[in-house]
């Protein structure tokens, strides 16, 4: 059996589309992986608020924002202060929270969640999702319109985005242009460091 996870972002949606949502896509675990996970500006996804929200319509929480958020605390995973994905992804607190996310997709139908509603500008595509491909785990991310995109396509979005062919070219595979294009990327969207 093939284990599956879903990602989401909660982006500005009023709370009760963004559970609508995880209900239309039968979400049974929520896991959190902003490294802050708080909201100024949509306080219902702040930690402990979703979290209560969330327990009274049967669906878990649980917070990996530590071990699988974009803005690590260990400044070896920081060049120039901007976050390397690549150094993060090598670190034994990520793999270990990776294997809670398979864990848990190994039990219930589960969705990673941050904040940015283009699954692109986000750690948790660039970053997670292919790290659990990686491990063999289908990945598939919710758009905001409630539409599910395989990371497959994602990806193609991505390789489309800078210009390069779907399928690679003569001088790089599938995976390689997909790994320059996530480098690329993440140097665009990554986190940095200001102090």
């Amino acid at each position: 059996m093939t284990v599956s996870v879903l990602t989401i972002g909660h982006s500005n949606h009023a709370g009760d589309v963004f559970h609508g949502l995880l209900a239309e896509h039968a979400v049974a675990v929520l896991i959190d992986v902003r490294s802050a996970p708080y909201s100024r500006f949509h306080p219902q996804f702040n930690r402990a608020a979703l979290a209560r929200t969330l327990a009274g319509r049967d669906i878990e929480y649980v917070y990996l924002g530590n071990a699988l958020g974009g803005r690590p605390t260990s400044r070896d995973c920081y060049e120039d202060d901007r976050v390397r994905y690549d150094l993060v992804a090598r670190t034994e607190t990520f793999r270990c929270g990776l294997d809670q996310v398979i864990g848990h997709a190994s039990r219930s139908r589960a969705a990673l969640m941050c904040a940015e509603r283009e699954p692109l500008a986000c750690h948790r595509t660039l970053l997670i999702a292919p790290a659990l491909d990686e491990r063999g785990l289908e990945v598939a991310h919710i758009l905001a319109d409630g539409t599910v995109e395989a990371h497959a396509q994602t990806m193609d979005r991505l390789l489309a985005s800078h210009g390069l062919a779907p399928e690679g070219d003569l001088l790089d595979s599938r995976d390689e242009a997909i790994a320059m294009a996530i480098r690329t990327e993440t140097e665009r969207v990554a986190f940095r460091r200001r102090d």
